[in-house]
């Protein structure tokens, strides 16, 4: 018998090899099999959805921007979906209580969350240990509805004529300019330690308990500027007892109209707007997701949606739940590296 026709036993090596093939061919099945499973609950759950009343979080007390922002749309989305969309208002804790008790519902789409977006943003990284939530992880963006510009304000103590004036005076001043804010960590805090390190000014910080008392001392010169946002600064520039020296946005704002934006005023780069928008709790069905988008897109795009919106000085918009997941996430990279660069504390 020749060496070609000499049969070998199967060794040891070639055996293994074998039977690891056969296993990971039978483990195969049940992944694939899960997974159709999975789709399959997924389209049964939202084959008809919502088959009951939807509840809307809002994290803030009744009566401010966001609640109200989450009353009009919340009304119109029961319109649109055909089901009672009931706005309850959870506050506390900065934000965080109303969205982390969304982050741990059942992700089902009868609970959604109305949030201000930057805010719960800061709150993820600023209190990162407390706050109950991540962005990344704890919700499904549904889309953003709106954003909120910032005003660059000054009291009767400054007399800069304009967003240049105010730099040189600040820079003339080193650490002798204040500027207030409505709270350690809140949008307007970190605005204004942005606009710090982009305008190459020092400024020392103030912090308040809500917008009301900074305006109040901005207006009585305690502090000498405040980035706040339209809807709480508008009435005292138009009564003429706060003047603005900018806008924060790419564009002006038709309520201002008269008032640069910050690259018109010299400051290229330094867009700050607090954004709010929809959110379901992570594991929200696609299909689910997919339904309160076209929904929403719905009611982003009616004109009643859109100058309710402007009325509280917001700037209406829709997002695709994809668009929402990156705007998101660059609030969360943006702010990161300001409270990083800036050595901010939670309280």
């Amino acid at each position: 018998m020749t060496a070609a026709h000499r049969s070998h036993p199967p060794n040891r090596r070639a055996l293994l090899g074998a039977a690891l093939l056969t296993l990971g061919a039978g483990l195969a099945l049940p992944t694939a099999a899960s997974a159709a499973a999975s789709a399959a609950t997924d389209a049964a759950a939202s084959a008809g959805y919502p088959a009951r009343p939807i509840k809307l979080v809002v994290p803030y007390t009744p009566g401010g921007a966001t609640d109200v922002i989450g009353r009009v749309v919340g009304q119109r989305l029961s319109l649109s979906l055909g089901q009672p969309v009931v706005v309850e208002n959870r506050a506390g804790a900065a934000g965080n209580l109303g969205a982390a008790a969304v982050a741990k519902e059942k992700p089902d789409g009868y609970t959604l969350l109305l949030g201000a977006l930057t805010s719960h943003s800061i709150n993820s990284v600023l209190m990162a240990s407390t706050a109950g939530f991540t962005m990344d992880k704890s919700f499904a963006p549904i889309g953003v509805v709106g954003r909120v510009p910032l005003v660059v304000t000054v009291g009767p103590s400054v007399t800069s004529a304009n967003l240049a004036e105010f730099i040189a005076l600040a820079k003339a001043k080193p650490g002798g300019l204040n500027y207030g804010s409505s709270g350690n960590g809140s949008p307007q805090h970190l605005a204004a330690e942005l606009f710090k390190r982009q305008a190459g000014v020092p400024l020392t910080h103030v912090p308040y308990k809500g917008s009301t008392p900074a305006l109040n001392d901005l207006m009585g010169s305690q502090v000498d500027v405040v980035f706040d946002t339209l809807p709480a600064t508008q009435g005292f520039i138009k009564g003429g007892r706060l003047r603005a020296l900018a806008v924060t946005t790419a564009q002006r704002v038709p309520s201002i109209a008269d008032i640069p934006t910050t690259a018109e005023a010299g400051l290229s780069g330094f867009e700050v707007t607090s954004m709010f928008g929809l959110l379901a709790p992570a594991g929200t069905p696609a299909p689910i997701v997919a339904r309160l988008s076209g929904a929403l897109k719905e009611v982003m795009g009616q004109q009643e949606v859109k100058d309710a919106l402007v009325a509280q000085g917001a700037m209406p918009t829709f997002t695709t739940p994809a668009e929402a997941r990156a705007q998101i996430a660059e609030e969360v990279a943006r702010w990161s590296a300001v409270i990083r660069q800036a050595g901010i504390q939670p309280d």
